[in-house]
């Protein structure tokens, strides 16, 4: 089970994730082998799970209608 903030795509945090091992874990290497790639990714994965660094949400909802112009667009919310 992971966390996603309210309304946002769950595609996020694995977008996210997937990025930081290309960077973090990978660097731009070459792996040549399955196995060495597996160990290296169980321990970049091992000490990012230790460091618990949390995702911090930086897209607003002021930036969201900016950048897509909701800007006097009214939408109707239900009442559940």
């Amino acid at each position: 089970m992971h966390y996603t903030p309210k309304h946002a795509s769950w595609l996020n945090p694995a977008e996210i994730e997937a990025s930081l091992v290309s960077r973090e874990c990978l660097g731009g290497r070459r792996i040549g082998h399955l196995h060495t790639l597996k160990s290296q990714d169980a321990a970049w994965r091992a000490r990012a799970d230790r460091e618990r660094r949390p995702i911090r949400w930086r897209f607003t909802v002021k930036d969201a209608n900016r950048v897509f112009r909701y800007d006097g667009i009214v939408t109707l919310r239900s009442e559940h």
